[in-house]
């Protein structure tokens, strides 16, 4: 015969279940997952736990989640979400998880171990990402009409914005100025790379380098979310898209007007 858990050990289990699929949408989120992605694997998550029913909103700032225990009793936690990147392979990760959780749900304890595995994961070196920043800065180069030198100035351009985003991120720096900067001073280097021999077009060179900084996985997300209903996360999504946009466009543009 199996004894009910006293009241306060129940509140107790119920929050700690709720905290680990908290922070199993908060790894989606911060990592560049889609708001209805995440609603719908705490959703998934919170069924599998044995929670009758899970109430879910999510922003692209704040996870809000209300879950029901069968015969009575709800527990309600929130997570704020102050910065997000683009980490696909820990968004694999929670999804590969939270498929194994539906299948057959684990122990908390190993539960809370595979989050903090996923969490502390190594994402790509940076010499990986560096070396893909000056290739594809030359490849778009070239392909929107550069020649070979423009191609060359535009991977060291590249190589440029690679450490100045760096940078940006190592002193936690506002993103809107971050964005700024970066531009602005990718812009200045290829402006001096021209006048020292190295490339001849600009703007040939610039669009190998814009084209990193354009936020097209945001803007993707967004249409996403006000097709799947989610017109509040879609909309945040697009403004903060368009902001990034337009001040990479300030960035690049002052310099080459003061210049």
């Amino acid at each position: 015969m199996t004894v009910p858990a006293p009241d306060g050990q129940r509140e107790n289990q119920m929050d700690s279940r709720l905290s680990m699929i908290m922070d199993m949408g908060e790894i989606l989120l911060t990592s560049g997952a889609e708001v209805s992605r995440v609603e719908d694997t705490i959703t998934r998550l919170c069924r599998a736990y044995g929670f009758e029913r899970a109430d879910v909103f999510t922003i692209t700032s704040s996870i809000i989640v209300t879950a029901a225990a069968p015969g009575g009793g709800s527990c309600t936690q929130t997570r704020r979400i102050r910065e997000r990147g683009t980490d696909l392979g820990k968004v694999e990760k929670i999804n590969a998880l939270s498929r194994r959780i539906c299948a057959e749900p684990l122990a908390l304890s190993e539960l809370e171990r595979e989050i903090s595995e996923i969490r502390g994961a190594k994402g790509t070196p940076r010499s990986v990402q560096l070396a893909m920043y000056v290739t594809i800065s030359f490849a778009l180069s070239v392909f929107f009409g550069g020649s070979w030198a423009d191609g060359a100035a535009s991977a060291v351009s590249g190589a440029i914005l690679f450490a100045a985003l760096y940078a940006c991120s190592a002193l936690k720096l506002n993103d809107i100025v971050g964005t700024t900067l970066c531009s602005a001073a990718t812009a200045l280097a290829v402006v001096l790379l021209v006048k020292a021999g190295l490339g001849d077009q600009p703007d040939k060179i610039m669009i190998g380098n814009i084209m990193l900084v354009i936020p097209g996985r945001q803007l993707t997300n967004s249409l996403r979310d006000m097709i799947g209903g989610d017109t509040i996360s879609g909309l945040l999504n697009l403004s903060e898209a368009l902001m990034r946009a337009i001040f990479v466009a300030m960035g690049f543009a002052l310099v080459v007007f003061v210049m």
